[in-house]
């Protein structure tokens, strides 16, 4: 009770009759009187200023009744008033969601993105959508079928948009399942109460064949005369207006390929089967935020063959030494030309033919040669030195279209009756510090052969018979002077081998005459000895890597070097490499090792010293979590219009081996979902936008979760600082 005055009242719908309030009266008056919007609910008891409601309030109909309330003395003249009285009705949850279609269906196509919606169904509720009475959530109560453990299909709880999940992505397949019913529950409240409202409806689901298909393998004719571009294969996305593009991993100088926005894919000029033969590249299809839509495409181009290459002589004059005396049908040697077409196919095929032999004596069919192999053969026993020394071939080589002369100069020389012999049948000793560098001579020796100078008969090849079965030594040979140079091949070692007892032989490349044989007059001997040499000590290895994790705890043993003394004498000590130093590692810093010379090495005045290199990889650990990256807080002008929405940004310190990628939500909390929503713009921004247009002019703190995708995962909860402030005409904060 009280006096009359200007009141306002706060009535829950319905409930039917019940006082409000009553008010006193003061002399001279005696009773009340309401006017206004008392629609036949609301009235006064003129005697005693009880002002009551016979019937129950509706929200759903009226939100707000206003009334005028005044005093009046005995005769109904006007005391006091009229003062003005608001009943506000007051929501409760009287309404249950409904959806807007009675059945929803939908088409998705096979290998579509997980998490893109194709379709969506939308719920309203009557009751105030400021409350939780009308705040809807939506989920998937069945899934008809469900072949598998985990759904197909997702559901957005809060804008009702549906797409497929990771294993709807992965599995669906019209060839399999075609069709799929899902029941959707929407519930209000949130959905976060039993006594909630809820409402369901059925969603047909289509599965269609995948749009999004790599072609087959396309085959293009080399050195094309076509206008350039030309149209060689298209591609199309399940989704409408996406972004192609082509990318390669070779890392080519220019990929002659392009795509257009309708997926047409083209070759932008004539292709060279010799220079590449064969392309691999990707189409991939994006959204206007750069985000992939699908996976990518590989795309496999090969470049066919045409016979645009002759054949070409391995060497320009093929010399080919016989003796006289080879008889009939021998193989004197080969005629070698290439073709750069396709190899095994007729364009690269080659025929060899004999074009021409001079001089044509003492016949003019001397030689012959294989047709495909290009071998060259002796007709019969004709060759004599004194009736020609050498003999001129022209060979003609064909493939299909085209054709080439190789020349072949044949020469005659003397039979090999005659073998080396050494001017010294031991050439005693040398001797060699360990440490003489690889190639060095050490030894020169000496044979002479009577045969023909200058031919495979007389010319002298040296080698190491005996004595030397890891080939540290090697010959070589003056072809003029046939004087052999003994050299170092591989590094000595006085601790592994202090001599060598060697045994040299020498020969000729042609074959000796039937009946001669090699003798002793052929070999030599001579002994190697090594001197050691003070060396450094020796590490196992050159270089020592290892690799850990940043968290790797101190005093963990991460790495052990081992070096030892070639001499086997002194003492090595090496430095133990600890978790501790880590850091100093990271620097890629070398680590000394120091020999120590012990009592019986006291002769050298320094001991001697090797270093090694120790490369420690650090490997990033996931202990960062994400934050904001913003230079200034995100702001709205007020008064709010609707649909403004402000862009903020992630970050983490960890490393980000590919792309970073962060998921943005809400801290889950009726005021702050009832505010605000956050939606994702691509890894890592996001657009936050306020629900609702009723917002002081203030700064508030919205409290966003961020999650990294590292492994493990990481999250980090920021309060977002939000202005809500006018606006200069530049729309800035003043």
């Amino acid at each position: 009770t009280g006096p009359l005055k200007d009141m306002n009242f706060t009535v829950p719908e319905g409930g039917g009759v019940r006082f409000i309030y009553q008010f006193t009266s003061e002399p001279p008056a005696v009773s009340f009187r309401a006017t206004g919007e008392k629609d036949g609910i609301i009235d006064i008891v003129p005697k005693t200023g009880i002002l009551y409601l016979n019937g129950s309030l509706d929200w759903e109909t009226k939100t707000v009744h206003r009334l005028q309330v005044e005093s009046l003395d005995e005769k109904g003249n006007v005391v006091k008033g009229p003062y003005a009285v608001t009943i506000y009705v007051e929501d409760i949850n009287d309404n249950p969601p409904q959806f807007d279609q009675t059945k929803y269906t939908g088409v998705v196509r096979q290998n579509s993105r997980p998490g893109k919606p194709f379709m969506s169904v939308h719920a309203t509720d009557r009751d105030d959508p400021t409350t939780p009475h009308a705040q809807l959530t939506y989920s998937i109560l069945h899934h008809f079928p469900n072949p598998y453990t985990e759904m197909l299909f997702q559901i957005d709880n809060v804008t009702g948009a549906i797409s497929p999940s990771k294993t709807g992505s992965f599995y669906l397949d019209p060839q399999k399942q075609d069709s799929f019913t899902l029941v959707v529950i929407v519930k209000d409240m949130a959905g976060m109460t039993m006594n909630a409202f809820s409402s369901s409806v059925d969603v047909a689901i289509t599965v269609k064949e995948s749009l999004w298909k790599a072609p087959p393998t396309i085959r293009i004719q080399e050195n094309s005369t076509q206008v350039h571009p030309v149209n060689i294969s298209q591609v199309q996305s399940n989704e409408p207006d996406v972004i192609y593009g082509l990318f390669e991993r070779e890392r080519l100088s220019r990929l002659p390929f392009s795509i257009d926005q309708n997926g047409v894919i083209y070759v932008t000029e004539p292709l060279d089967r010799e220079e590449k033969d064969t392309y691999i590249f990707f189409a991939v299809s994006k959204d206007n935020q750069g985000e992939l839509v699908d996976k990518p495409l590989q795309i496999h181009v090969i470049v066919e063959d045409i016979n645009d290459n002759p054949p070409v002589c391995q060497q320009a004059l093929t010399v080919i030494e016989v003796q006289e005396n080879e008889g009939g049908g021998s193989h004197i040697g080969t005629v070698s030309a290439t073709d750069m077409d396709e190899e095994d196919t007729l364009n690269s095929r080659l025929q060899f033919k004999i074009e021409s032999q001079v001089p044509a004596v003492p016949a003019s069919n001397l030689f012959v040669i294989q047709q495909d192999t290009g071998i060259l053969q002796l007709t019969s026993r004709s060759l004599n030195k004194r009736i020609a020394s050498n003999y001129s071939l022209k060979v003609l080589v064909t493939d299909p279209v085209f054709q080439t002369i190789c020349d072949v100069q044949i020469n005659v020389i003397d039979t090999n009756d005659q073998i080396p012999i050494f001017e010294k049948s031991d050439y005693h000793n040398v001797t060699v510090a360990e440490n003489l560098p690889v190639g060095s001579v050490i030894l020169e020796i000496q044979a002479t052969d009577g045969d023909e100078p200058a031919t495979g008969s007389s010319n002298i090849i040296y080698q190491v018979k005996e004595g030397d079965p890891n080939n540290t030594f090697f010959i070589e040979t003056d072809s003029e002077t046939n004087r052999g140079f003994v050299r170092i091949n591989k590094a000595l070692d006085f601790e592994t081998a202090p001599v060598y007892n060697l045994v040299i032989n020498a020969t000729n490349p042609e074959p000796l005459v039937q009946g001669v044989q090699y003798n002793s007059s052929s070999l030599t001997l001579f002994k190697v000895f090594v001197t050691d040499v003070d060396e450094p000590p020796a590490f196992r290895k050159a270089v020592y890597r290892a690799e850990v994790s940043e968290d790797i705890p101190v005093n963990t043993l991460v790495v052990t070097v081992e070096a030892h003394d070639p001499e086997g004498d002194t003492k090595i000590v090496l430095k133990e490499v600890q978790g501790k130093h880590t850091q100093y590692l990271a620097c890629r810093k070398s680590l000394f090792f120091t020999e120590v010379s012990s009592p019986s090495r006291r002769r050298w005045r320094w001991a001697h010293k090797s270093q090694a290199t120790l490369i420690l990889d650090l490997h990033d650990v996931n202990d960062n979590p994400p934050r904001l990256a913003m230079d200034y807080p995100p702001f709205f002008c007020h008064p709010l219009s609707g649909g403004e929405r402000a862009l903020i940004q992630a970050t983490d310190d960890d490393e980000q081996l590919y792309y970073p990628a962060f998921t943005f939500a809400l801290v889950d909390d009726m005021n702050t979902r009832n505010n605000w929503e956050i939606s994702k713009v691509n890894r890592t921004h996001a657009y936050l936008a306020p629900k609702h247009t009723n917002f002081e002019e203030k700064v508030y703190y919205v409290p966003v979760v961020i999650s990294d995708n590292g492994k493990p995962p990481l999250e980090n909860t920021v309060n977002l600082e939000v202005h809500i402030c006018k606006c200069s005409s530049e729309n800035s904060c003043f």
